[in-house]
């Protein structure tokens, strides 16, 4: 668990709540891009339907904020507000909700990453490997920029540390604590957004 983001956002949660007009304005600019990305992927990119479906979380999400207890990261709670406000919305609109399932949920994909254990240099490994990687990248989509960057330059492109520094234009131990903490951001949104989380850990 990422002790120093939950605590980011139980200081931002209270804000909210407490009716801090700044902090809500940092609280929408950082997660209804985010929630609108997660929810578009699950409406078959209806783009009207996902904004409308965050608006109603956002809405929900003000009036329950003082609830937030950080038990998990903010954005964890935030989406199944949203899965929640998603089924209403189908239901109120008498829509029945699509039989399709994303290909980042089935689960020939999520076999696929719990099998990435295999040692042999096999076809169906490198097949494995491909859609580890597609994983992967869907999930960046949902990180804080710098952590995606982070990650996406370390594990996409692989650039060492000192690399990576230079391309955030910071220290290379600066480097190192952000890609620390974009790991951990990482597995938590795994965990969010697929609601599994993969047997493999970011070295």
């Amino acid at each position: 668990m990422n002790f120093s983001q939950l605590k980011i956002d139980r200081a931002l949660a209270k804000r909210v709540a407490g009716g801090d007009e700044p902090a809500f304005e940092e609280f929408f600019r950082e997660y209804f891009p985010r929630l609108f990305r997660f929810t578009l992927a699950r409406v078959n990119g209806d783009a009207d339907l996902a904004e409308e479906i965050v608006q109603r979380t956002m809405c929900r999400v003000v009036q329950k904020m003082g609830s937030f207890r950080g038990e998990a990261l903010l954005f964890t709670w935030l989406c199944q507000i949203c899965r929640n406000e998603m089924v209403a919305t189908y239901r109120q609109r008498g829509i029945q909700e699509s039989q399709t399932v994303p290909l980042e949920d089935h689960p020939a994909i999520r076999a696929a990453l719990e099998s990435i254990t295999v040692d042999t240099d096999t076809p169906e490994k490198n097949r494995t490997q491909e859609e580890l990687a597609r994983f992967v990248r869907l999930t960046l989509e949902y990180l804080p920029a710098k952590y995606a960057t982070a990650l996406e330059l370390k594990y996409i492109r692989g650039c060492s540390v000192d690399e990576i520094g230079e391309q955030l234009d910071i220290s290379t131990k600066a480097a190192e604590s952000v890609l620390s903490r974009a790991r951990a951001a990482c597995k938590e949104a795994f965990r969010s957004l697929w609601d599994f989380e993969p047997d493999f850990l970011l070295d």
